[in-house]
């Protein structure tokens, strides 16, 4: 068993030692006998692109495939595509299917169908079974290494079975019970198993009520279901309740992580695999594409500004407060989608509750208006001695941060329905509407005010 700890640091001290020594056979044996695949991959993933290259080709083929598991899909894709079908099949040999799956996914179509041929017939008929199903389904993150009990034996038949074979899938906690047919009648918790009479009959004390999930369940779905009830493991099945294999909590917290970096990666505009070490072009490439439409929204902003040119040149303190109404707006509007974004993908949000939500964010916003303007007011009106300046700006703050708050609670529900992500666009359309909003509310209403 691995422990992080001292002595781990002090494992890739050596390997940074042997490596600065050019001494490869004792940092091959480091990477390959000392540390574990987490740490390996960790490795790989801090390192720029030549050393990485480097240290990928001191990693035995038979460890590859656990590495590549812990790898950021950017990076296992990166170096699947330089391995042939022999060398694949080599690395995932010893994965689960739903692990070996995940790798495949990533490659093309064409050799994945190498791989695929290159397998034995059981093997090959699990991975293509997983492989039929989007990757961000259930079907797609099931594991198909399933252990199945019948009804009608006893548990001393079920405790014999085990003593032969003294090894059961990683994250078990029960066992599906099923028919002939396959189709799922229960589950038998290994509890239940050891402190039962043996001779008991599966049956009798299986729990009828269970939870399953179909294979077109979303992965957002599925981790919603673990994460309220606890749950180590669940059956998945098909439309005629038909085992098809399950889902282990360590997949169920891969997808959980995975959602929070596309989450985090999206407001910037990144990829949640984006590889922090990727070549100079690549990134200047991706960065690019969301730059040049922030460049759009931002000539939009100045072109309304210069609408009010006229505006501008008669009383100059309004460039002076002008950003202060566009950036209450946009922290406003960022707060609300921000809050709404999560809760859809927390599944809190839907078209039965969104009406309540979009009232309440308006109420919200139209006393934080309020406060706000007033503080804002007195302020402005201080600093350049014009009461009228501070009227102008307390309404053109209120304005804004109720134009916020309908943009930020109504945009992440549009662009869903539009199959759209929120969490990538949402942050570049609020901003250009709390900009726009906030300077023709400031000028229209100084230009009002001072005509």
């Amino acid at each position: 068993m691995y422990q992080f700890n001292n002595s781990t640091e002090v494992t890739r001290q050596n390997l940074n030692e042997a490596l600065e020594r050019r001494a490869f056979a004792d940092a091959r044996t480091i990477l390959n006998k000392q540390l574990p695949a987490v740490e390996v991959a960790h490795l790989l993933e801090s390192s720029p692109p030549k050393e990485r290259r480097a240290l990928w080709d001191l990693i035995d083929k038979d460890q590859g495939g656990e590495i590549l598991q812990h790898l950021s899909e950017e990076i296992s894709s990166d170096i699947l595509s330089k391995m042939d079908p022999q060398e694949l099949v080599d690395a995932t040999s010893g994965l689960d299917t739903d692990d070996t799956a995940d790798l495949l996914q990533q490659l093309p179509n064409q050799m994945v169908q190498e791989v695929l041929q290159s397998l034995d017939s059981q093997n090959r008929q699990r991975l293509e079974t997983v492989l039929s199903f989007p990757e961000d389904t259930a079907g797609g993150l099931m594991n198909t290494d399933t252990i199945t009990m019948r009804p009608d034996i006893t548990l001393d038949v079920v405790l014999r079975f085990f003593r032969i074979h003294s090894e059961i899938p990683e994250m078990t906690d029960h066992f599906p019970v099923v028919d002939r047919s396959g189709k799922v009648l229960g589950i038998l918790p290994i509890t239940q198993i050891i402190a039962s009479d043996p001779d008991a009959m599966v049956a009798d004390i299986m729990k009828t009520e269970f939870f399953s999930l179909k294979a077109n369940t979303s992965d957002v779905e599925v981790g919603h279901l673990f994460e309220r009830h606890n749950l180590v493991s669940v059956p998945v099945v098909d439309d005629q309740g038909i085992l098809l294999g399950r889902i282990t909590i360590d997949d169920v917290v891969d997808v959980i992580i995975e959602d929070a970096e596309h989450s985090f990666m999206g407001m910037a505009g990144l990829d949640d695999d984006e590889d922090t070490f990727a070549p100079i072009l690549k990134s200047t490439r991706r960065r690019t594409v969301w730059l040049v439409i922030n460049l759009f929204t931002a000539f939009t902003a100045s072109y309304v500004i210069g609408l009010f040119e006229g505006t501008l040149e008669k009383v100059v303190a309004l460039a002076i407060l002008m950003p202060i109404v566009a950036s209450m707006g946009g922290i406003a509007g960022s707060q609300t989608q921000t809050l709404i974004i999560r809760g859809i993908a927390l599944g809190h949000v839907s078209d039965k509750n969104s009406n309540w939500l979009l009232r309440r964010e308006l109420v919200v916003a139209l006393l934080n208006g309020l406060i706000l303007s007033l503080i804002v007011a007195v302020i402005a009106a201080w600093w350049f001695n014009d009461p009228k300046m501070g009227m102008v700006i307390a309404l053109a703050v209120i304005i804004n941060l109720l134009f916020a708050a309908l943009a930020g609670a109504s945009l992440p529900m549009i662009l869903r329905k539009g199959n759209i992500d929120p969490a990538i666009a949402g942050n570049v359309v609020l901003t250009t509407i709390t900009d726009v909003v906030g300077y023709v509310a400031f000028l229209g209403l100084a230009t009002i005010f001072y005509a």
